[in-house]
């Protein structure tokens, strides 16, 4: 044993064994620490560059922007909160406006999910020839611009007696986003197993009550992601309300145009301040609806391991 252990010169194999894999060790370790070192620096480059238009516009909100008169540049002006109530005098229905996108957004996105779970479980758990060229034609229309849906949705409004309202908006809204719904729900549901629901029939349960109770619980993180995504997209709808509505009905991407385009005489803390004002609906949501996530993952995770 002890000659096995021995190299032909009478030394030890051992030792150099374990400096070879503390040297592998190290250099994988070099390896990890240089990939953490590359990804944080990227990530906070894109932090950087996606959060300096946003930090511009809150200081510009506040009345501090850069001078240029100075060398160097230098910021002036006091911090101030004056520019948010004076959004409401540069534009008086700036606040209703606010009220009016959340609601259109919140019940454009509630009607495109909710269509869009039924049409997404057809098609996960009905066989048909050109079943996946149909879920294809979803990804379709949910590629194509705004614009492509205005003309028709503008005259089916008009005809049914909608346009103008916020509920021809919200449905306009709803039309435009949930194919991209459909899509993203179709690739959540048909990954389940559908053995769950299988044992729910079994147990007398109904085709509403196996898509409520068994297949909603299992899809609800990407429910309420693709959630918070329908409601951004139709928060920032410009083109939908600029052609749906005459002036009685303007969410606030409209009114934020109506700013730059005819209020010629508003200043920019103003404008900033009023965009400042139309983002904190949208924070609030991501806040509440990261909560919602994490809920739906815990239950998922605890599920699975019971």
């Amino acid at each position: 044993m002890a000659d096995r252990r021995r190299s032909p010169r009478g030394g030890s194999c051992l030792p150099k064994a374990r400096e070879a894999r503390r040297g592998g060790m190290t250099t994988l370790g070099a390896e990890r620490r240089r990939e953490t070192a590359v990804r944080g620096s990227v990530l906070v480059l894109a932090l950087v560059f996606f959060l300096l238009p946003l930090a511009w516009t809150v200081l510009a909100s506040l009345g501090v922007l850069p001078d240029n008169n100075t060398h160097p540049p230098s910021w002036r002006g006091p911090i101030t909160f004056d520019h948010f109530s004076e959004v409401g005098v540069a534009e008086p229905g700036f606040w209703e406006e606010l009220a009016t996108s959340t609601v259109s957004a919140a019940f454009a996105t509630t009607l495109a999910i909710a269509s869009a779970f039924l049409a997404a479980y057809c098609l996960a758990r009905t066989r048909f020839h050109g079943r996946r060229l149909v879920t294809q034609g979803f990804l379709v229309l949910a590629s194509l611009p705004a614009m492509a849906y205005v003309i028709p949705l503008s005259d089916v409004m008009r005809r049914v007696h909608l346009a103008d309202t916020l509920t021809g908006v919200a449905l306009a809204e709803a039309a435009v986003t949930a194919p991209l719904a459909v899509y993203v729900l179709h690739g959540a549901i048909a990954q389940l197993s559908p053995e769950w629901e299988e044992a729910a029939v079994l147990d007398g349960a109904g085709l509403f009550r196996v898509m409520g109770q068994v297949v909603l619980p299992l899809v609800g993180p990407s429910v309420a992601a693709t959630a918070i995504v329908l409601f951004v997209i139709n928060w920032n709808l410009l083109l939908v309300p600029l052609v749906l509505t005459s002036g009685d009905v303007k969410t606030v991407p409209v009114a934020m145009s109506d700013f730059f385009t005819f209020e010629r005489e508003l200043d920019w803390p103003t404008a900033a301040a009023a965009l400042v004002a139309s983002l904190v609906p949208i924070a609030l949501l991501v806040a509440a609806s990261h909560r919602l996530v994490e809920r739906f993952r815990l239950e998922q995770g605890s599920r699975d391991i019971g």
